[in-house]
């Protein structure tokens, strides 16, 4: 392991220095890799390991879109595409990448071909942390392990065809075989990880749920439409409302905040927007940290993974899904911002 110096605190993370591709691929040569789901996270994770020499087969339900996009990518009906248990059943290692809602209706099948020494992979804690709601509880016979990219499965492939990587977390939750590190370390790699930092399953499902209705996705959402509204209120029109809110955000100062930080960031822009920027930070701070303290909690206590549970149990879920998704596409906001993005200039 490398140690580094992050903002004064040392962490041990695994680089691809240290655990090399081919390392990877020695400590897999002999395990069959079922990827089961190729949904979000399953498509990226399955080619890249393919692509790097690893033995993958997908597992999926047959006849849905799913299906069809594992075969459109090349995977074969019979050689490397499977239904689920029949996955399961050939795997050695079988990567559990369904949704959290499809984890729980498909735990009793995947559960019965997982016999002694095989290694049961998540790239979520979810599962697994709130098993008295999920009931996936692993034989104890198992490894037990998770490898979490931080960003979506097109984003890894991406990144992995541009010779790049997501950073990605990892843990063990079982070590049946005295090899479970050891997989999972090769499988972060295998699957284009940048580099892996330790966690555990329990701090990875409360960070990526506080994120993810946070600054990631709820907060960024909720904060665009705030200012959007209250530009739009004082009489800007929709597409000054949009560039001064969404459109030089994400265009011009998040690819740079990206690569140099917001430090730099704020040490190279005009010095009115310094000013401003300087004395409005610490207010949003102190507005939205008791939120985003709130929603922690919520976390922890079991029920936002209630509420996810409950809603995805409901026959009509899709549908109520749909309804709310249509008013964020038919709005204002987005509606100009589809006209917005026609207007970019083509390459």
């Amino acid at each position: 392991m490398a140690t580094i110096n992050f903002g004064g605190v040392l962490e041990n993370v695994v680089t691809r220095e240290e655990f090399t591709l081919e390392k990877a691929q020695n400590v897999l040569k002999r395990e069959t890799v079922a990827v089961i789901g190729y949904g979000v996270q399953g498509p990226g994770q399955a080619l890249n390991l393919k692509d790097n020499g690893v033995n993958v087969i997908v597992g999926q339900r047959k006849g849905t879109n799913s299906w069809k996009k594992a075969l459109a990518d090349g995977w074969e009906e019979g050689k490397t595409l499977f239904e689920v248990e029949a996955a399961c059943e050939k795997a050695t290692v079988v990567m559990n990448l369904l949704s959290d809602a499809g984890q729980i209706q498909a735990w009793e099948g995947i559960k019965k071909h997982l016999s002694k020494g095989k290694a049961l992979y998540f790239s979520h804690g979810f599962g697994i942390t709130f098993h008295e709601k999920t009931g996936i509880v692993p034989p104890i016979d198992v490894d037990v392990v998770l490898v979490a990219p931080k960003g979506s499965g097109t984003s890894l492939r991406s990144l992995f065809l541009q010779g790049q990587g997501l950073n990605s977390s990892y843990a063990v939750f079982q070590d049946a075989t005295g090899r479970a590190e050891e997989r999972a370390l090769a499988l972060g790699i295998a699957i284009g990880s940048g580099y892996l930092f330790e966690t555990t399953f329990q701090k990875e499902v409360y960070s990526d749920l506080t994120g993810e209705r946070g600054v990631l996705m709820g907060a960024v959402a909720g904060i665009f439409e705030a200012q959007f509204n209250v530009l739009r209120q004082r009489g800007h029109s929709p597409s000054e409302a949009f560039n001064e809110t969404v459109e030089e955000l994400t265009q011009s100062l998040m690819p740079l905040v990206a690569q140099n930080g917001m430090d730099w960031m704020f040490a190279n822009c005009s010095t009115t927007a310094q000013r401003g920027a300087l004395d409005w930070k610490d207010k949003f701070r102190a507005a939205t940290e008791p939120v985003l303290n709130e929603l922690y909690d919520s976390v922890v206590s079991g029920r936002e993974a209630e509420n996810v549970i409950k809603a995805n149990s409901k026959d009509d879920y899709r549908e109520k899904l749909e309804e709310e998704l249509a008013v964020m596409k038919n709005s204002e906001l987005w509606q100009t911002g589809l006209e917005v993005r026609k207007l970019r200039p083509k390459k």
